[in-house]
């Protein structure tokens, strides 16, 4: 069976990935392709049971070291459990966050040692790097509104929702560095632009992905 196709959503809160993560399995779907949809931190049992402790801030105490590495042993065993066995069945996989929030949210915004960092994203993802990224790029100042709105007033704001405006931008500015850096992989998307505007253009740019996928297949 023909590999399949790894795609990771990423970008700040309120973004709109939930969303259009949705909308491009549903479209897929009605093309006859398999898909697999998930998340993290979570997506597997083991990741899971980890989750609540990263976003409650519950780890926080503890420091970025120790974030890093429940970061990164949750995404193993998401690799490992549903990733590469979805993608190695011939499943295209759509992924709400991955290795780049780390690079991003713990890297960046936690300062931790670049090196420490490579080598932690190295044994996490055991060499399943995502075919295709899609960077949600938004204002944080509107982000933040959405995930105000999208969570209501009276919910507590997350472990990364609370932090300070500055982080959030600085945060942009790290991804929007990736993705200068990974042009091959990475593809940003304005997602400040009304939601059916921002599905059109992940489309275009999943189903370009899609196909030069297969032209390589075919060579």
């Amino acid at each position: 069976m023909a590999r399949g196709f790894f795609i990771t959503f990423e970008g700040g809160e309120g973004a709109g990935k939930s969303t259009q993560i949705t909308r491009l399995a549903e479209k897929l779907r009605e093309r006859g392709r398999s898909v697999v949809v998930t998340r993290e931190p979570g997506g597997s049992p083991g990741a899971e049971a980890v989750r609540h402790v990263l976003l409650s801030g519950a780890a926080e105490p503890y420091g970025p070291v120790m974030e890093a590495i429940l970061f990164a042993a949750a995404r193993s065993d998401h690799v490992e459990q549903v990733i590469r066995p979805a993608v190695e069945r011939g499943a295209i996989v759509l992924c709400d966050r991955f290795l780049d929030s780390s690079r991003v949210y713990q890297g960046v915004g936690s300062g931790l040692d670049a090196s420490f960092m490579a080598r932690l994203e190295e044994v996490a993802i055991n060499g399943m790097m995502p075919d295709l990224t899609l960077i949600l790029d938004i204002d944080p100042e509107e982000g933040l509104r959405r995930a105000t709105a999208r969570r209501g007033e009276e919910q507590v704001a997350d472990r990364y929702e609370k932090e300070t405006l500055e982080i959030h931008r600085r945060r942009r500015e790290a991804y929007l560095a990736i993705a200068r850096k990974e042009p091959d992989r990475c593809v940003v998307i304005d997602s400040g632009r009304r939601e059916e505007e921002v599905e059109a253009s992940i489309a275009e740019a999943v189903f370009a992905g899609l196909e030069r996928a297969a032209t390589r297949a075919e060579a």
